[in-house]
């Protein structure tokens, strides 16, 4: 991951909103991963949990996606989301670097 990537990446988790919103996600996965369920979270249960409304939390989505930090899926009417680890994995190791160096 180059410093470009890793800047847009952080950028899309500097907004508190954003940031709340991509640990609900990942929150979800976690306990997904105990119950051997499927990891993924409906859009419609971070409205009610976060208190905003669906163009926002839309909004908020979209730039995590563009971030690369999550996917989404379609599923009928419901929209899924879920962590892109790859992308975590490539910020821990840069961090885990760059501490190294120093």
């Amino acid at each position: 991951m180059d410093t470009i990537k890793l800047a847009k990446v952080l950028k899309a988790l500097s907004h508190p909103k954003r940031l709340e919103l991509f640990f609900k996600i990942a929150e979800k996965r976690e306990a997904d991963f105990e119950t051997g369920c499927e990891c993924e979270c409906f859009v419609t249960d971070m409205i009610n949990l976060l208190k905003l409304g669906a163009p926002t939390i839309s909004h908020h989505i979209k730039e995590l996606e563009n971030a690369g930090l999550i996917t989404t899926e379609r599923k009928g009417k419901y929209l899924s989301a879920k962590v892109k680890e790859e992308t975590i994995a490539e910020v821990n190791k840069i961090f885990i670097e760059q501490l190294r160096k120093t």
